[in-house]
């Protein structure tokens, strides 16, 4: 049976100047002058190749690369790349090809290189404004390198994204609400707002283990209420939250991530990079060459009302109705949620409440359980 096109593509690049006390991505920090770079990029460039060969981009929409500190390779390597993507898929001004950066890799020949070559939307991982609290989650810049970076970024890209983190250790919430309101004065046109998790293995659950670092017994909620005060900055500055943990100005969605909470197919390159591949009746994710899901119908449908409880949007009443015929509790099971102020009914469709985003593990439990 045929697979629906892909229609995302991601590009990993695992490679640092330095790793992040709370990082657990597949990323590591490699000097960068390492030929291991240059090693990786060629066979990056020959699955691109590959990919294209198959037909696998030809109905690509978006294109995201991200790490690892995709900026921190340099250009030679990333001109390599991008060139190979342009010739390889339609990376027309239409696509939206989002890279990752981080502020001390941003220079201005980066920005010139990289923008000529098709990416047309930047993503800057800065975390926090405050110097303080950068030095505690370990990262190389420092708040006036983070808005030197963006000023650079901006010389040539009207989408500029910056992430920024809550739940910093020592971090209070006129110190989150200070750099949200940096990131809106600065002329962002997008923000992502994560809270800060302590993943094990790593660094700073080591430090935490080891009193070097306090985490208070109240931390979640802190985190809560940081996440629940960053729309009265962004809201009355023009943003709108159309994803739990992302604000744009009108037209600066991104449009990659979309893809991701709306069932679309995506092809993954690289070390770790997940591909997505399904038609009607089938979903399966493949991982450095091992399946780590396979949904039937039902589990599709299940997984689809949950991922899009995520975005501000919410689902209609029709596509409940519609899950019903393989998923006969849904109708009750949203009945439910809108009872326990998780979701609500506006405009025909159930949308999250700030309660079912704060309580996502309940609320997106819930609907995924329909069919486990």
């Amino acid at each position: 049976m045929a697979y629906d096109p892909y229609k995302a593509l991601y590009i990993h690049l695992p490679f640092c100047k330095h790793r992040c006390a709370y990082c657990d991505f597949t990323t590591r920090a490699i000097p960068k002058d390492s030929p291991e770079i240059g090693e990786y990029i060629e066979n990056l460039v020959l699955d691109i190749r590959h990919a294209s060969r198959e037909g696998f981009l030809s109905q690509i929409e978006t294109v995201y690369i991200g790490g690892g500190t995709p900026s921190y390779i340099g250009t030679k390597h990333l001109s390599n790349l991008l060139y190979t993507l342009g010739v390889s898929m339609h990376l027309t001004p239409e696509v939206e090809c989002s890279m990752e950066a981080n502020p001390e890799s941003v220079t201005p020949e980066l920005i010139r290189d990289i923008y000529a070559l098709g990416v047309n939307r930047l993503s800057i991982g800065v975390q926090s404004f405050d110097d303080e609290l950068l030095k505690r989650m370990d990262r190389i810049h420092d708040g006036a390198r983070a808005k030197e970076a963006i000023a650079m970024a901006q010389e040539r890209f009207d989408n500029v994204s910056v992430d920024l983190m809550c739940g910093i250790p020592g971090q209070t919430p006129e110190m989150f609400l200070d750099s949200v309101q940096q990131a809106v004065d600065l002329g962002v046109k997008h923000v992502s707002i994560y809270p800060l998790t302590i993943e094990e293995h790593t660094p700073l659950q080591r430090m935490v283990d080891a009193g070097e670092i306090e985490i208070p017994e109240d931390h979640e909620d802190r985190e809560a209420l940081m996440m629940g005060m960053a729309p009265n900055v962004l809201l009355p500055a023009g943003f709108h939250r159309y994803e739990v943990a992302s604000y744009a100005l009108d037209g600066y969605e991104c449009e990659h991530n979309k893809k991701y909470w709306t069932g679309v197919p995506y092809y993954g390159i690289g070390v770790s990079a997940v591909t997505m591949t399904q038609n009607d009746s089938h979903r399966m994710r493949k991982q450095d060459g091992y399946v780590v899901d396979d949904l039937n119908r039902r589990q599709m449908i299940a997984e689809d009302l949950m991922m899009k409880m995520r975005m501000s949007q919410g689902v209609s009443v029709d596509e409940v109705k519609a899950a019903a015929t393989l998923l006969p509790k849904v109708l009750q099971v949203f009945r439910d949620l809108q009872k326990d102020n998780l979701v609500k009914l506006e405009d025909d469709r159930y949308k999250p409440t700030l309660g079912g985003w704060l309580l996502g593990n309940e609320l997106y439990g819930r609907i995924y359980e329909l069919a486990p």
